[in-house]
């Protein structure tokens, strides 16, 4: 019965003989060898020399190493390490994203997991050494340290890994199909906001100079009126909007991408790129933002300087705008505080090295940004030497403030909660989960349902739903 050929990229037993001697006949060089099947299946003689015998099977090892890495055909094998599987996985996403089938900022989120937790933990072990046991472990670790949303994502990332590995063949299965599955919190109910807090909404916005400087009303109503993401939103051009049809196109989306900036760039999915017929209010808004001059490839809601807004210092304008500054108590009790550490010489830095806050805490304080206690001021004032409990005026405001304001209200809303109402209000006037998933630009109506609604081409009777359900815009 013949032997059993070598697998392919691994190597025979070593020999080793001595070649060379000195004149008292003392072995001064070595010769090792081995047999190595390469990865065109032919089986070739790899030699090494050192001046002792371990030096020589030491340097036989290592070119056998390397020559099990090295390939003509792209292989890997088990003997490579993990890192340089990782290595090749990020370049061949690179590929995708070059043929504008996955979108940059995946890689961004990739590569953040692959540099805090995948390479610390795997990556320099061996292709082979990579079990289902030890992923698994290394998964259930991360979700403790980092949450179940970062375990995931990197439990993707290896799977899609390992995915190269087995295609590649340097793995037969992967062994990260067999992962226990890792489950998080339940996800909150999908909530949006009712008649009253979108009238609400567009009240405080349109009373508060700083939401009216970061243009935060009509972008608010934009989104109201299409559902669109809010980095869809900052990537319209004018170009792309018919006040005379009342439609707008969207097909592109900002991003911020590290060591590049902002750009433009297709959404992230054919079902992403739609015309949508617009409320007669969100029309109304248009017109007179086109009146007052615009460049038709002008994004519609650009920053300061006309460019394209970055959509995570929107998001945080937006958030600021909601937080409970409503309650004129609130804001006067700020403005008394603000003016103490100027009466004891103490910079807001002073006082915050002092009480071991940072200083953006004490900030939201003087603001009137944040609720705040009896404790809490009292801890804060007796740094400039004041008893609370003896001064009536802070006492006096501290009460008022503790009164709730209307704007209260709001301080849960984000900027996808007004997608999640547009989404809403359409499933309550009846349409189907197929339009309004449409008229978001999602290709899976599972994730419509889910997590948009609280209970491709346009939907012209979208408009007229948004019309009725939040009337009209004086108030803007």
């Amino acid at each position: 019965m013949s032997r059993a050929p070598l697998p392919i990229g691994t190597w025979g037993s070593i020999s080793t003989r001595v070649v060379k001697t000195d004149a008292k006949g003392k072995a001064v060089k070595h010769l090792s060898k081995a047999n190595f099947r390469d990865h065109d299946g032919h089986v070739r003689d790899v030699t090494a020399f050192g001046n002792t015998k371990t030096a020589a099977e030491r340097r036989l090892l290592q070119k056998l190493q390397d020559r099990a890495r090295t390939n003509q055909s792209g292989e890997l094998t088990a003997m490579h390490k993990i890192n340089h599987l990782l290595d090749l996985w990020e370049k061949r996403f690179e590929g995708l994203i070059a043929d504008g089938k996955r979108s940059p900022t995946s890689l961004v989120t990739y590569r953040r997991v692959l540099k805090n937790h995948i390479r610390p933990a795997l990556g320099e072990l061996r292709i082979g050494e990579a079990t289902t046991p030890r992923i698994d472990t290394v998964l259930a670790k991360i979700k403790k340290n980092a949450g179940a949303p970062t375990a995931k994502t990197c439990r993707a990332v290896l799977s899609g890994a390992m995915k190269l590995a087995v295609r590649y063949g340097a793995l037969a299965i992967n062994p990260v199909r067999e992962v226990d599955t890792i489950e998080g919190k339940p996800r909150n109910q999908p909530r949006a906001l009712t008649g009253e807090e979108v009238t609400l909404l567009r009240t405080s916005l349109a009373t508060n100079e700083r939401a009216i400087q970061a243009d935060l009303p009509d972008l608010t109503t934009f989104m109201l009126g299409t559902g669109v993401r809010i980095g869809e939103s900052l990537a319209v051009l004018w170009s792309q909007v018919d006040l005379e049809a009342g439609t707008v196109e969207v097909t592109h989306t900002i991003v911020r991408i590290p060591a590049e900036g902002l750009i433009r760039k297709i959404t992230k999915s054919r079902a992403g790129e739609r015309i949508l017929t617009l409320p007669q209010w969100a029309v109304a808004m248009l017109r007179a933002r086109h009146a007052t001059g615009i460049r038709l490839g002008d994004p519609i809601f650009p920053d300061t300087h006309g460019s394209y807004r970055d959509p995570s210092n929107t998001r945080r304008a937006l958030r600021t705008a909601l937080s409970p500054v409503g309650s004129t108590a609130r804001r006067d009790l700020g403005e008394s505080l603000k003016t103490l550490p100027r009466q004891t010489h103490q910079t807001r830095k002073q006082v915050a090295q002092h009480l071991d806050w940072p200083q953006t805490r004490i900030e939201l304080i003087e603001t009137g940004r944040i609720r705040v206690d009896h404790e809490l001021i009292a801890t804060l004032v007796a740094t400039y030497d004041i008893q609370l409990d003896n001064h009536h005026a802070l006492l006096t405001q501290l009460h008022d403030e503790a009164q709730p304001a209307e704007s209260d209200k709001l301080t849960w809303v984000r900027s996808h909660a007004l997608r999640k109402t547009t989404a809403t209000a359409l499933d309550d006037a009846g349409h189907t989960a197929r339009q309004i998933a449409d008229q978001l630009g999602q290709s899976k109506v599972s994730i419509t349902q889910d997590i948009y609604l609280a209970r491709r081409a346009a939907n012209p009777a979208a408009a007229q739903a948004l019309d009725d359900a939040f009337g009209d815009l004086d108030l803007l």
